[in-house]
């Protein structure tokens, strides 16, 4: 059952902050989410830089896909946003500033359930700018190989997602996102990779940070995990990508209506779709909408003056407008160690 849509955008009440480490250089970060004006959307900051550019969540910041989605501007880089954007969209979340004091977002527990605490914590603020959606009107497809995916119309978001490792496993997920659904099956999903793989991705210098305490880790047999609290879900792989989905797909800009059918995604074939809806604009429609006593009225506006490059002037009370979407394995799957 579809979600009833919330007319207003929403921000955090108050600043909240968290402590853990970068993914992949295993280096403490210290990250804080802070409230953000209407009509600004979200936006990491660099403390730990003299100065830089403010990069907003959007597509065209999208400069690297591999393991983790990286946003950039210049020199200055973001990693690793997708179980932080996937908490903000899951939660309600329109406009928030994030400061980090290094290049990577705190892997957490590997899963998005802490970031949404601390959304929890600090409770949502309605403000008084209308929320506009982007509402998918035929279907769009992407393909990567023997890697689909496509967006379909839908009255509501929903993300259908499978993969496959090998002939023998192969686990499918389906779920109407909503606030409660999202918190209660998709945040609490972590992280996973084969044992195997770790090796020469520490021989590149790359995850650093992961341990068991913070990922998933599949056993060279390919049916077990080497941690020993087990899996949240019995699906939780599936699960996790269904996350990865959602955080990736936020950096549109703004809420979906459409249906989402992935078979063995990863970052890069997320990006793909996203550059395919920004080019066929015949397919989709912004909607802005309004209250209108008990109900909420829908009305479809252009979308011509939402494109540019907006925002990344380094101001940190700068706005862009809203929504800023801009044009721009195992005998199957790869589990990619951090997935």
């Amino acid at each position: 059952m579809s979600e009833p849509l919330e007319p207003y955008q929403y921000t955090l009440k108050r600043s909240v902050s968290c402590r853990g480490v970068g993914l992949h250089t295993g280096k403490p970060v210290n990250m804080t989410i802070n409230p953000a004006p209407a009509d600004s959307g979200i936006r990491f900051y660099r403390s730990d830089l003299d100065s830089g550019p403010v990069i907003p969540a959007q597509i065209d910041r999208i400069v690297d896909t591999t393991l983790a989605t990286t946003l950039g501007d210049g020199a200055t880089r973001v990693s690793t946003t997708e179980h932080l954007m996937a908490a903000l969209r899951g939660s309600g979340i329109d406009n928030a500033w994030i400061e980090l004091d290094s290049h990577e977002v705190p892997i957490m527990d590997g899963s998005a359930g802490p970031f949404v605490m601390l959304l929890k914590r600090s409770g949502r603020q309605r403000q008084k700018a209308p929320r506009r959606v982007m509402r998918i009107t035929r279907p769009i497809s992407y393909v990567q190989g023997d890697r689909t995916i496509r967006i379909e119309p839908y009255d509501g978001f929903k993300v259908t997602g499978s993969i496959q490792f090998d002939d023998n496993f192969r686990q499918t997920y389906s779920i109407e996102v909503t606030k409660k659904r999202f918190w209660k099956e998709i945040a609490r999903a972590r992280t996973f990779g084969f044992v195997e793989e770790v090796e020469q991705l520490w021989a590149n210098g790359l995850a650093l940070g992961g341990t068991l305490a913070n990922v998933i880790a599949i056993h060279w047999d390919g049916r077990s995990i080497l941690n020993e609290d087990g899996l949240r879900f019995d699906d939780e792989f599936i699960r996790h990508k269904v996350l990865d989905l959602i955080g990736d797909l936020a950096l549109l800009g703004c809420p979906l209506q459409g249906h989402v059918v992935a078979d063995r995604s990863g970052h890069g074939l997320h990006r793909g779709l996203m550059q395919t809806i920004v080019r066929e604009t015949d397919k989709w429609e912004y909607v802005q909408l309004r209250e209108n006593g008990s109900s909420v009225q829908e009305e479809v506006i252009s979308k011509r003056k939402y494109f540019g490059r907006n925002g990344g002037n380094g101001k940190k009370n700068g706005r862009s407008s809203y929504p800023y979407i801009l044009s721009g394995s195992k005998g199957g799957q790869s589990a990619a160690w951090l997935a």
